[in-house]
């Protein structure tokens, strides 16, 4: 689509099994993608949720032209990444999992290094390094080793980094993996100012509060396939919209309590050890006065009761298969 940033059609990788005629993997192989689908909108943060060996990293690496799909249409910035994947290299930039910077050279140092590698000239490389220090809150570093900074400044002169050419995709591929929330609370402000600039941001990640709070669109991934596509709220609304939290004086009357929502008891969860018990509802404000009354009457005490939306955990365990027993083929191809 022309405002698309990223389209996929049917995009298929396995790893294993023997290569077929032009190069493509054979049957035999473990398929990390699965026909997967995805359009990712012109200057929007789109998230990628999955449980561990999903297909999140294998599609990171497939846009990015870092692995060769198997088959499907995978198109970024406009340009094939199979038959254009030069074109595609000279408007993306792509932060991993783990830092690329030299711990003992200083920000502007690395940066420098970055621009140099890319063929900007000295003087050029010098103004863009300045350039991204200040738009990231790191000017005031000196030529302190980066070994000296905190997660969150590395990880800000991370993204700084993969910003040398001013790519018109990013690609972040879970960001914030092991930042405490003040860390963390610093790359989503990078992100929003880069997002805000008109750059296009795909996120992996596996904290949920972080494709909340950053993501206008996620996708669900789930045994290299899309299995659910919207907004945030969107996706919360297929938990069954919202619900109440009824919190007990007492988790001998968690029964009783049960007895008394009106909904089926199976769309009710109990949780013995905090004395809580959630439950789907369809009209917020009646089924709140509702379950307030229901309660007085019976003499159950309740602690606490509230409404609220799903959350993005509910809606990831809703969606996602327990798989935790089985071979990946992300981590086979890890292991490799």
């Amino acid at each position: 689509m022309a405002d698309s940033a990223i389209t996929v059609e049917g995009a298929r990788k396995a790893y294993g099994g023997k290569r077929a005629k032009g190069g493509n993997r054979g049957n035999g192989g473990k398929a990390a993608l699965d026909g997967l689908d995805l359009a990712v909108a012109r200057g929007t943060v789109h998230g990628v949720l999955g449980p561990n060996g999903a297909g999140k990293t294998t599609l990171v690496r497939v846009l990015s032209t870092l692995l060769r799909p198997d088959a499907g249409r995978v198109e970024v910035a406009g340009h094939d990444v199979v038959t254009r994947a030069r074109e595609v290299r000279s408007r993306i930039g792509l932060l991993g999992q783990h830092a690329a910077l030299d711990e003992k050279l200083g920000g502007r140092q690395n940066l420098e290094m970055f621009a140099r590698l890319h063929h900007l000239g000295a003087r050029h490389a010098r103004v863009r390094a300045g350039e991204l220090l200040a738009r990231f809150g790191l000017a005031d570093t000196g030529r302190k080793a980066v070994k000296q900074y905190s997660g969150g400044m590395r990880r800000r002169l991370d993204l700084a980094a993969s910003l040398i050419t001013e790519p018109e995709v990013l690609f972040l591929d879970e960001p914030t993996t092991g930042l405490d929330p003040r860390g963390r609370a610093e790359v989503w402000d990078s992100v929003r100012s880069l997002v805000g600039g008109g750059t296009t941001v795909l996120l992996t990640t596996q904290y949920l509060e972080e494709a909340d709070q950053l993501a206008d669109r996620i996708s669900v991934v789930d045994h290299g396939r899309v299995v659910a596509d919207g907004t945030p709220d969107d996706l919360k609304t297929l938990t069954g919209g919202d619900r109440i939290d009824v919190v007990l004086r007492d988790a001998g009357q968690l029964g009783a309590a049960v007895a008394l929502l009106p909904v089926p008891k199976d769309d009710i969860s109990v949780d013995a050890d905090r004395r809580r018990l959630s439950s789907p509802v369809a009209d917020r404000m009646t089924a709140l006065s509702g379950v307030v009354r229901a309660l007085a009457d019976a003499g159950v005490e309740a602690e606490d009761i509230a409404l609220r939306r799903p959350t993005l955990d509910e809606v990831f365990l809703h969606l996602t298969v327990d798989d935790r027993a089985g071979d990946h083929p992300e981590k086979e191809a890890a292991r490799a």
